[in-house]
């Protein structure tokens, strides 16, 4: 009998064949290692335990079709692009040049998670799902102190409006189920379109970061959940009839009164669609009294005056009535 033999060059078969080391997932798609665990942490890929580790133990897992997947995102040549974009910046910082490398700097590119938050999430109710984590990280940042190097204050005042969004739609909807006060924190469960949803808020104490702690991994799982609570308040807040992103009166915001300016915007906006509606029930039938749309026209005025910001004023009270002003 001929003794059958594996010709040279045949595919592995088997784990060999389905799962693949990181460093040989790296060396692929010619990526550095930050740069593969972002992408792995925006995409959703996490590592696979194989029945059999073909290179030991000491080894991390990826499926094969994983790595593929993430070959062809096209996320990864943006951030490709980003990352040679940041060598031109270094290069004029290192040749003295700080004219060049400011204006790079102002024309940096940027990329959005959008597509991403869609094709991990393609109905709402799975979203809600996965908003526990997502929660808990936002309210822990907003808490956090800003660090010079490593967490920027951009990215506090956006977790901390982003949370102010989110309780402000369960304070309004009144959705709030439990709250269980710990240690830890404030733990809080609301349901939201029949799904539960449990978060943790930390005290509004002084928060002390100590120095081995990695905010690399967590400024990145931050990112994609910024883009995922934000993507959530603006199915919510459509839901109720709210227009997103709220237009809030910046002399209330410089005086961190935020939930009591969301407040006011949810008056202004559930005052004017009531009008919206009663407007076109009028213009149907070819009625209009005086005595209905005197009192509304007053109670607009206060939605037209949250939309001056948009004007170019530097005066610190545009958006407060005039009557406050005289107080």
């Amino acid at each position: 009998m001929v003794k059958h033999y594996r010709p040279p060059g045949k595919k592995n078969e088997g784990n060999a064949a389905r799962f693949i080391t990181r460093s040989k997932a790296i060396k692929q798609l010619q990526v550095s290692l930050p740069l593969f665990r972002k992408v792995c942490i925006l995409k959703g890929i996490f590592p696979r335990e194989p029945k059999k580790k073909v290179k030991g133990n000491h080894h991390t897992y990826y499926h094969l079709k994983d790595v593929s997947y993430i070959q062809h995102e096209p996320l990864l040549e943006r951030l490709r692009e980003i990352r040679a974009y940041q060598q031109k910046v270094k290069k004029a910082e290192a040749k003295k040049n700080p004219d060049r490398a400011t204006l790079l700097r102002q024309r940096s590119p940027a990329y959005k998670l959008d597509k991403i938050v869609l094709q991990r999430y393609p109905k709402f109710l799975d979203a809600l799902r996965d908003l526990d984590d997502c929660l808990t990280m936002v309210h822990l940042f907003a808490a956090l102190p800003a660090i010079e190097g490593c967490i920027e204050v951009k990215r506090i005042h956006d977790c901390r409006r982003l949370a102010h969004e989110w309780q402000a739609y369960i304070s309004r909807t009144h959705r709030l189920r439990k709250v269980f006060v710990s240690v830890k924190g404030i733990y809080y469960q609301a349901e939201v379109k029949g799904q539960k949803v449990t978060w943790l808020a930390p005290h509004p104490l002084q928060q002390v970061v100590t120095d081995d702690d990695d905010f690399n991994i967590m400024l990145n799982f931050l990112e994609f959940y910024e883009a995922l609570l934000a993507f959530a308040n603006c199915h919510l807040y459509h839901s109720i009839n709210v227009k997103y992103p709220p237009i809030l009166d910046p002399r209330l915001e410089a005086l961190a009164a935020d939930h009591y300016a969301l407040s006011r915007y949810f008056d202004a906006n559930s005052r004017s669609s009531a009008w919206d509606r009663q407007e076109s029930s009028l213009s149907g039938s070819g009625k209009v009294e005086s005595q209905q749309i005197g009192p509304l026209v007053d109670e607009s005025e206060l939605r037209l005056a949250q939309l001056q910001h948009q004007l170019s004023s530097n005066e610190p009270g545009a958006l407060m009535p005039c009557g406050g002003c005289s107080r």
